[in-house]
């Protein structure tokens, strides 16, 4: 499993997820945090971020067996924007040749621009106010990302070769919307995309690092690698 940190593409640290890989360590599996430009350090946009995300997977694939990977059991994991980033490898970059084979997102960013109607399960009224935020950060979202948001927005690059997937998302998060994870895991399933979505009543951003949320989120991320036949 390979996992990227959160921080809004500005900033933050790969030590996020060095618990989680310990953990998986135990289980036989082998934990990787990656590092990747980030606007405060490199003057970066979201693009690149993505592409630094990118280019860790294609090495990791390609050194698989020094490393002592199976390159056919190769995930990503991520929080907030580092989410954004496994998400955008598993939806934007699924037909690359080193595409993840799962995704494991916690509070994830996986939308970033206005959704059509026919694309969406919510209700009218909540629909259009979570629109008209996105409409309302586009020129933001735009400077930030380097792109038109769409382009870079997971959510309206789901497919059926996207990979099975596991979300871990607070309903009191005030950062990511836990709508934006319901639409997320709902435009999988309609692809035909096994997906699992963990819901945290009252969990805010960021919620998954600390106990009792910790052992949690890495006991059902244990359970969901063992459905699929990953951990024994």
């Amino acid at each position: 499993m390979l996992f990227f940190f959160g921080g809004g593409w500005h900033s933050g640290s790969p030590t996020q997820f060095v618990k989680y890989c310990e953990r998986l360590s135990v289980r036989g599996m082998v934990g990787i945090v990656a590092d990747y430009r980030v606007k405060s350090r490199h003057g970066v946009q979201a693009k690149t971020c993505v592409e630094d995300a990118l280019d860790a997977l294609r090495y990791i694939t390609e050194n698989a067996t020094t490393l002592g990977i199976d390159p056919m059991r190769i995930g990503v994991g991520g929080a907030s924007s580092g989410g954004h980033l496994a998400a955008s490898l598993g939806t934007i970059h699924a037909s690359d040749p080193a595409a993840p084979k799962v995704m494991a997102l916690f509070n994830p960013t996986t939308v970033l621009a206005p959704i059509a109607d026919d694309l969406s399960d919510a209700p009218s009224g909540e629909f259009e106010k979570m629109n008209a935020r996105y409409q309302a950060k586009e020129e933001h979202l735009r400077a930030l990302i380097g792109l038109e948001p769409v382009e870079l927005s997971p959510f309206h690059h789901v497919a059926s070769n996207s990979p099975p997937t596991i979300i871990f998302h607070g309903t009191n998060d005030k950062t990511v919307p836990y709508e934006s994870a319901k639409l997320f895991a709902s435009q999988l399933k309609k692809n035909g995309v096994f997906v699992d979505l963990k819901t945290y009543e009252g969990a805010g951003h960021r919620f998954f690092n600390r106990e009792p949320y910790f052992s949690q989120t890495a006991g059902e991320l244990d359970a969901f690698l063992l459905g699929l036949g990953w951990l024994e």
